[in-house]
Formats: C-alpha cells, structure tokens, sequence
C-alpha cells in the first residue's frame, strides 16, 4: 500500500489560525477513518457512532437518529450578542458514501467492497468535526448558537428533506445556513463562491414506448419502437435548442435506451432513462409538461402508447447575496489573494442542500480540492478519486471566520 500521509511542512495554512493549524493531523485521521467505513445513503450506522462518540468526549449536546441516521450538534458561544436576537447559524455536512469500488492503493482504502467515498463527503464530516471541536474549545469567540447538522442521503434518495420535517432548522429557529462541498474541479488554493445560482435543479424521467413486435424484414406489419424512440431522443433536444431562452441554461439528456434482443426482431417496447438540468426556479413543472408533449405527439402519430414517469428530485441551489457575501469575505481573507476567489463556478450537478437554502437564507460553496502534482485530480465519483487533505484545515477556517462574521 503507498502511504500520502501529509506533514505539516508540507502544508500551505499561512492563512489559518495556530490552533486550527494544530487540529490538520486530527482531521486527515478523522477523514481517513470515516473513508475506510463507507456506508450509503440511510446505512450510515457507523459514520453516525464515530460522530457522536467524537460529540460526546468533547462535551457537545446533540441529537441523534434524525432521518434515520442523521444528527445535529448545538453549541451556545458566550460572546454578548450586539443585538436584542442571539443570532442561529447553521453549518451543513452531509456523510454517505456511493456504490463505487475503489481503485486507489492506498493505507486507507475503502475496507467496504462495491463502497467507497468517491465525492468527498468523508472529508466534509471531517471539517465538520473540526469546527465543532474548534466552537466548543472557543466559545468566546462567537455570540449564539451554532447547529451542525450531520445529513445522511445526499447522493439519494435525499436527506435534507426529511431532516427538515423532523424540525432541524427549529428550536431554536435558524437565521441562516452555510455548507461547503470540496471540489476537484478547482485546484487547491481556491475557493468557489457567488449569489445565486451555483448548481442545477436535477429532475429525472422515465419513458417507456409500448410498439407491436415482429419480423425485422417485414417491419409493415410492426409498430417500431426503437424508430420511435429514435425520434424521441432527438426531438427532445428541441426544447433547449428552442423553448429555452438562450440566456438560460438548461440540460435534458437521455442517458439509459434498451430497446431489443437481437438483430432481426422489432421489438414490441423501448424504455428510456433521462435526466433534466436548470438553473430558474421559473422552469419548474415547465420540462415535466414539455417532455410529455413531445412523447405523446410523437407516439400518437406512429400508433404507439407510451408511459411516462416524472421526479423533481432536487431543486436548484440558491445561495442569498447576502450569506454569499459574508462566505466571499471569509475566503478572502483565508486565501492568499483574491484571485483565489472564483466567482464563475456554476455546474450542472445537483445538491440536495437546496431543501435548506428554500427554508433559510445561506450559501453554499466550493472548497477547491485537486492538486495535480499529486494526481489528486480525479473527477468526482471516479473509483480514484481522492483531494488533497491541505483544505481541511482551511476549511475548518472558513467556516469558523463565518461563525464570527455572522454570530456577532
């Protein structure tokens, strides 16, 4: 196994406080740890235990068992507040792991076959961690409370929402909620942040067009459903190309098409998988009525029935100008200049966060994470994906100057 352990000459944290600095070996530990046991969405029992075994040896009062696996730490600062209200922030981490077999040789390899944390979700437990372990030890340094919220199910089938239902953003009421995702598609040193939108709504589709099987060489006799499928695929791109305002973005993909068994025999259906991308709230419920328009129309003129299936799954991540501003502000002091701040970091890719950032004001944001000297450049959910450990000091930082910021 090759060992990547970092020291702590090796690592740029100029900008980060002594005893933040001093928490950097604790957090590659605790991220390891986490990335040898990694468990998906509502399974993660032990993730769950290495947190709360963690909350109670430092004295930090919690709740546990929230949507399922969930948990949510409160710690009170003793800072007097300059204002009648204690202000409540709270910061997001969410812990679950995907079906990916890790490739890496590493000495903390995923010890869970077909499992491994392919996107970095160890890594924000590990900040998480850091910060309430900072909190408890500095109470003085911010006024009111701070709620770390523990989520499981990012990656599915979603455990913000639940979360919520079960009342995580009450008692006492949060003002406003922060979050971070380490990113690999920004190179360490650089943090993405901006107001607005910073991920896409993610909406699935399921198609399945009913035809009339029969003999390859005597199609007159059939109804074809891969010709109809055919037409589907490409007629659905039209309504990027032509009903989206060019302005906007927007994505409809069909990334799944299984239609027959053989060369010479038409099939009697074609089933198709898809995913739909945006960033306006406007186009909501929008694409769910344009795709069935376009697959009834077109099944209707070949005789062809179809079924159709539609989820919103996630809506897209909003951040508020105002909690944007105040992230912006953090990194800008944590980084070494300002071009470290990148403003244009928008991606298509969804995140369940936008459930909070509906309730609450806040902003989520990219730490940036790849470092190709050490080939820890990966894509995300890539069976070698890995980011360079420097950033989890930096962002236990971040995290912290916003706590200040905010809980004044």
């Amino acid at each position: 196994m090759l060992s990547t352990m970092p020291s702590l000459e090796n690592l740029d944290l100029s900008q980060v406080r002594l005893q933040i600095r001093a928490l950097q070996p604790q957090l590659v530990t605790w991220r390891r740890q986490i990335h040898q046991k990694p468990e998906l969405g509502f399974q993660e029992k032990l993730t769950a235990a290495f947190i709360t075994h963690k909350l109670e040896s430092w004295g930090i009062p919690y709740v546990a068992g929230i949507a399922k696996t969930g948990i949510v730490a409160t710690i009170a600062g003793t800072k007097p507040p300059t204002t009648n209200h204690a202000p409540v922030l709270a910061i997001r981490a969410d812990m679950d792991a995907l079906p990916v077999q890790e490739k890496n040789e590493v000495e903390y390899k995923s010890q869970h076959p077909g499992l491994m944390h392919a996107c970095g979700h160890d890594g924000h437990v590990s900040i998480a961690l850091g910060i309430a372990h900072h909190l408890a030890q500095h109470p003085e340094t911010f006024a009111g409370t701070v709620k770390i919220i523990f989520q499981p199910a990012e990656e599915g089938p979603g455990g913000a929402k639940p979360m919520i239902e079960a009342g995580v953003l009450e008692n006492p009421d949060v003002d406003a909620i922060i979050g971070l995702h380490l990113w690999n598609n920004l190179p360490v040193g650089t943090v993405g942040v901006r107001p607005g939108a910073l991920m896409a709504a993610v909406e699935r589709f399921r198609c399945v067009i009913h035809g009339k099987g029969g003999h390859g060489a005597i199609p007159q006799q059939t109804i074809d459903p891969i010709l109809i499928a055919a037409q589907v695929v490409t007629t659905l791109q039209s309504i990027v190309a032509r009903n989206i305002n060019p302005l906007d973005a927007a994505v409809v993909t069909v990334g799944s098409l299984h239609a027959g068994t053989t060369d010479n025999v038409i099939p009697h259906q074609a089933e198709m998988l898809g995913t739909v991308r945006y960033f306006q709230p406007q186009y909501t419920g929008y694409f769910r009525q344009r795709l069935e328009q376009i697959i009834q129309g077109i099944c209707s003129s070949h005789g062809a029935g179809y079924e159709f299936e539609y989820e919103e799954f996630y809506p897209p991540v909003i951040n508020h100008p105002e909690i944007a501003e105040l992230v912006r502000g953090a990194a800008l002091e944590v980084m070494e200049t300002p071009v470290g701040v990148v403003p244009e970091c928008q991606t298509m890719g969804g995140e369940d966060m936008s459930f909070f950032l509906q309730k609450v004001p806040g902003c989520y944001f990219f730490l940036g994470a790849a470092n190709a000297e050490k080939k820890l450049n990966f894509p995300h959910h890539h069976p070698c994906f890995d980011f360079d450990e420097t950033v989890l000091a930096v962002g236990v930082e971040i995290f912290a100057r916003c706590v200040e910021k905010f809980c004044k």
